[in-house]
């Protein structure tokens, strides 16, 4: 049996049910553990032997999980993952960066466009995802990158913020890129100006010794890079999300 996780939000577990596919498709036998939890959990499991495979993304590893390596080029990011017995696909053909979403008439209203223009409105509640507030990529970096208030600023279930930016109880939120809920809402994505979110390129992280115990998954891993699309995933983020 190999061992699938996923993260807690919906495009982490699409990506995990289409390894659990490609797994079987193979001829082994999948166990999918779905959103086992988040980044720092799921990378320790995968080097621990807890389980062998999970969708993740190249920012991710480069400044959250292995950001005291200040890594800098995709040779030393793979060789240190094959330091800790793990490998990287390439690309499967889509990033998923991170993106501050408003409501497009406070925007307007606002005249915020960019993320520095949220410097003159410290009165501007923000709701960012539990994850994103503690990152080392996320709001504690952008806040200082951007010189924002922080005051205004707590943690929410991704969810939630959607349906609280929505409802006009939050003015801004962090997005995943990729997410369904930002045509669905019709939410305005303000402009990095700063080019403070790198390139968070979506990957499969598996362990090193599957080549061996089950080469024909690590083989049909592989062949899932660069096919999906940012209009694809978000896709099927959308089939299972909203429909």
């Amino acid at each position: 049996t190999v061992v699938v996780a996923s993260k807690v939000f919906t495009e982490a577990v699409v990506l995990g049910e289409i390894a659990v596919g490609v797994v079987r498709d193979a001829g082994y036998a999948a166990d999918h553990r779905r959103e086992l939890g988040g980044t720092r959990v799921l990378f320790n499991a995968l080097v621990s032997g807890y389980i062998d495979v999970y969708g993740e993304y190249t920012g991710t590893i480069i400044q959250e999980i292995l950001a005291e390596l200040d890594l800098r080029t995709q040779d030393e990011l793979r060789a240190a993952l094959r330091e800790r017995g793990i490998l990287m696909t390439k690309p499967l053909g889509f990033d998923n960066s991170y993106a501050i979403g408003m409501r497009p008439e406070t925007a307007a209203r606002l005249g915020v466009s960019t993320i520095s223009d949220l410097r003159g409105h410290p009165e501007l509640r923000i709701g960012m995802s539990n994850e994103f507030m503690d990152r080392g990529d996320g709001w504690p970096s952008l806040r200082r990158a951007y010189g924002l208030a922080g005051d205004n600023a707590r943690g929410l279930d991704h969810d939630l913020a959607y349906r609280a930016l929505d409802g006009g109880d939050i003015d801004a939120m962090d997005v995943y890129t990729t997410d369904a809920e930002i045509s669905y809402y019709g939410l305005r994505l303000l402009e990095d100006d700063l080019s403070f979110f790198r390139t968070y390129d979506a990957v499969y992280l598996y362990r090193a010794d599957l080549e061996t115990r089950a080469p024909r998954v690590a083989a049909a891993l592989r062949r899932l890079e660069d096919t999906m699309s940012e209009a694809s995933i978000s896709l099927m983020n959308a089939r299972v999300k909203l429909d």
